[in-house]
């Protein structure tokens, strides 16, 4: 594996290897930009509440204002867990932490082995829920990867020493399914628990919806095309309204690679469908293709096409299989979020998170009724890719055989992609994490950032002219976008859109790169990714971006976790990460009193140790926030 592969970001891996094109339709280009300038320096000029589109009144502004139940706080660089003045944060579970009692405590020296491993919390959390089923509370977590130059710190070169090295990192991913326990001292895992799994890239899957049983999903393991193995780089997640637990698969590719590359033969042939999602004779340097043939590209050709979906678990049935839903596409997933509609049908939004990819919704044939069979409603559905429009209004494009040329619904749901070239959807910057108000018809998705932007095509050759949703170029900072649906049905073809936040450096840049109004120098951030709504209607903001705390990024200190006021535009900074962490994934104790939070790859250059300190190896982990007066948290 070529070294220069080791610090790149999955997107910039992904462009390593399928450069795009440098040049876009400069006219349409210049266009957008003069039409964003007007919209945008009109926003910037009025406000934040002209920026939202929002009208209040003094009192209402200031009912919204009082639901915030803490002080903002300033950004930190240290490396620890900064949180507001009446709370406190404590680890719950770390990377490595034995589940059960024969698993052995985590090695610092070693790191542990694929055994150990496989008994153990998983590494890199991301997406996060907990559920309650008769009297227990399970926590489910994503374990979206594991960072290579930690996990073999131990070898001279940090890299993989062995077949068990490879085999290590492996176990690392996929979800851990852990009960916890408040106690006396706190909240605690429940070691031994007959809830407690570790789902993996080597756990047995079941493929459903249209494209199960197709062609494309055939190998010689699996000739029937309906069972898979494994799951990997999970990104976000969603709950179903039944209770079951949506991971999702994001950068399933990098883990794939070509045997015939590395002897120096005649190279694989990669198709335009496999280079579209950056399958390559290369991989991030994990190295699985070395001890299963299922990621050797040249041996299994059709083996990527059985992964990138979002997966279906039943935490409450250890014994259950996970089902890949072929149904809501296949894609770089970032999470799902699922709403039951006025009228039953369960809706499904997802983003696609890659520079210049799309926005999707699914919407079910059939209607949820609680205690019903659920197998069928997110198997048979509608799956749609959204349109903006410049004044602000939208559409969902339905991707059927008929509207994309393609030749069956399989093909749309394998090749999801393409069909969302073929119907003219609209280009993002990199679509996040989306999250729907309880309380309120309206949804919201973080979009993150896209150097990207009106400056190269996406990796299907789509333009991402500026304008719109996406209103700066080379976007460094990321911005929300939010819209309602026609008449507050999730169902319906059109709906319209503005932006919540563009988030920037009012303190560097006095341009659109400032951020929009409801950005000051007391609150700014950079790169959105998480997102999550409270009970109450807040909408908590998850940061993913650079740490540098210089130039265009001077004085945002590390990654951070804000909340947002839909009503009034306001955002507060709640939580700072330690050093080069992402905060990522959120949830609550049914009681609200506990708010448990990701840390992702603390560390991840070298610069924290955190959370033992010392010289011990940084170790991703959830922790869990409450106030010291025993009161909500939020």
């Amino acid at each position: 594996m070529r070294t220069e592969n080791e610090d790149l970001s999955f997107d910039d891996f992904d462009e390593r290897i399928n450069p795009r094109p440098e040049d876009c339709d400069f006219d349409r280009i210049v266009e957008a930009a003069i039409t964003r300038r007007g919209l945008l320096g009109g926003m910037l000029a009025y406000g934040s509440f002209a920026a939202l589109g929002t009208t209040l009144t003094a009192s209402s502004a200031k009912a919204a204002a009082d639901r915030f139940a803490f002080d903002a706080i300033a950004v930190s660089t240290k490396d620890a867990i900064t949180v507001p003045a009446g709370y406190k944060a404590e680890v719950l579970v770390r990377w490595g932490d034995p589940l059960w009692s024969d698993a052995p405590e985590f090695d610092h020296a070693t790191r542990g082995t694929a055994a150990s491993q496989e008994r153990a919390f998983g590494d890199n959390t991301d997406g996060m829920d907990v559920i309650a089923h008769d009297g227990h509370l399970l926590l489910v977590v994503n374990n979206e990867y594991t960072n290579r130059k930690i996990l073999w710190g131990n070898n001279p070169d940090a890299k993989a020493a062995s077949d068990d090295d490879i085999a290590k990192g492996m176990m690392a991913h996929g979800v851990s399914v852990v009960e916890i326990a408040r106690g006396e001292g706190g909240w605690q895992i429940v070691t031994d628990s007959p809830y407690n799994r570790r789902i993996t890239p080597q756990t047995d899957m079941a493929l459903t919806g249209p494209a199960a049983g197709h062609d494309l999903l055939k190998t010689d393991a699996d000739p029937s095309g309906t069972t898979s193995k494994g799951t990997w780089n999970n990104c976000g997640n969603g709950m179903t309204p039944w209770g079951t637990y949506l991971a999702c698969e994001e950068n399933f590719n990098g883990y794939f690679s070509s045997s015939e590359q590395i002897q120096d033969q005649k190279p694989v042939t990669i198709s335009p469908e496999m280079a579209r999602y950056g399958i390559s004779p290369e991989d991030w340097g994990y190295g699985w293709a070395k001890i299963d043939d299922r990621f050797d590209v040249a041996k299994t050709p059709n083996e990527p096409n059985r992964a990138g979906y979002v997966v279906e678990i039943d935490p409450t049935d250890p014994a259950s299989t996970p089902r890949k839903l072929t149904a809501l596409g296949r894609f770089k997933h970032e999470n799902a979020e699922a709403v039951v509609n006025n009228d039953g049908r369960v809706v499904v939004y997802m983003g696609d998170d890659e520079r210049g990819e799309f926005l999707y919704r699914f919407v079910s044939n059939g209607v949820f009724a609680p205690g019903a069979d659920t197998d069928d409603l997110l198997e048979n559905g509608t799956l749609s890719v959204a349109k903006f429009g410049e004044d602000g209004t939208g559409q969902w494009l339905d991707l059927t055989p008929e509207s994309t040329g393609m030749a069956s619904a399989a093909e749309i749901c394998i090749h999801t992609r393409l069909a969302g070239s073929a119907v003219g959807a609209t280009t993002m910057d990199r679509p996040e994490w989306i999250a729907a108000n309880p309380n309120a018809a309206e949804v919201y998705c973080c979009l993150t950032n896209n150097k990207n932007r009106g400056v190269k095509p996406n990796a299907g050759g789509d333009e991402t002219p500026v304008g719109g949703p996406n209103p700066r170029e080379a976007n460094k900072y990321g911005q929300i976008v939010r819209w309602w649906p026609a008449d507050g049905d999730h169902t319906a073809a059109g709906f319209t859109w503005d932006l919540y936040v563009l988030a920037g450096n009012p303190t560097v840049h006095s341009d659109m790169r400032a951020g929009s109004g409801n950005v000051t120098a007391d609150n700014m951030f950079n790169s959105p990714d998480g997102l999550k709504f409270d009970d109450n209607g807040l909408l908590w903001i998850q940061t993913d971006g650079k740490y540098s705390n210089t130039d265009d990024f001077a004085g945002q200190g590390n990654n951070q976790m804000l909340a947002g006021d839909p009503v009034t535009g306001e955002i507060r900074r709640f939580l700072v990460g330690p050093r080069e962490c992402e905060v990522t994934g959120l949830t609550w104790s049914p009681d609200r009193r506990s708010m448990f939070v990701g840390i992702q790859h603390p560390g991840e250059r070298g610069d924290s140790h955190w959370p033992e300190g010392g010289d011990a190896v940084p170790r991703s982990a959830i922790i869990v926030v409450t106030r010291e007066d025993g009161g909500l948290v939020g």
